[in-house]
């Protein structure tokens, strides 16, 4: 989701297409993710534990769209394209990850916020080979 509306506004676009705008996500920079992983791989305590490495916080995917719209600077509109939406009865509603096992096992937390690292993100996709990969017309997965 994040790539397709960095990819829509980056390439001009001010209406941008989105699914749902309710459901909330727990987003994590992959920088983040990957040190989870390994913070884990470190840690024999953690052997058959279930352990989740997101970032204990959430945000709806309308304020998603809004804050990467701000953070490019631009003003959008938001269109709810149906092709987008998730088949009935397979839409997760809220995602909120609690990494308190994590932090006690290893005492990783993540280091990036989402604000932080939606700019890193949008600094990725601003180099013209980047964004090239991506087509602002489909949705990318």
């Amino acid at each position: 989701m994040i790539p397709t509306i960095i990819t829509q506004l980056l390439k001009g676009k001010r209406k941008i297409k989105l699914g749902s705008l309710s459901p909330t996500r727990d987003f994590n920079y992959v920088a983040d993710t990957c040190n989870g992983f390994l913070a884990l791989a470190a840690c024999d305590a953690a052997i058959g534990q279930i352990v989740n490495i997101g970032s204990d916080s959430e945000i709806s995917i309308g304020e998603t769209a809004n804050l990467i719209a701000r953070l490019i600077g631009v003003e959008i509109e938001i269109e709810t394209d149906e092709q987008r939406f998730r088949p009935v009865n397979s839409e997760v509603e809220r995602l909120h990850c609690d990494n308190s096992r994590i932090r006690g096992l290893t005492g990783f937390k993540p280091q990036t916020d989402l604000e932080q690292g939606l700019r890193q993100t949008i600094a990725w996709f601003r180099k013209p080979e980047n964004l090239a990969r991506y087509d602002a017309e489909i949705y990318n997965v």
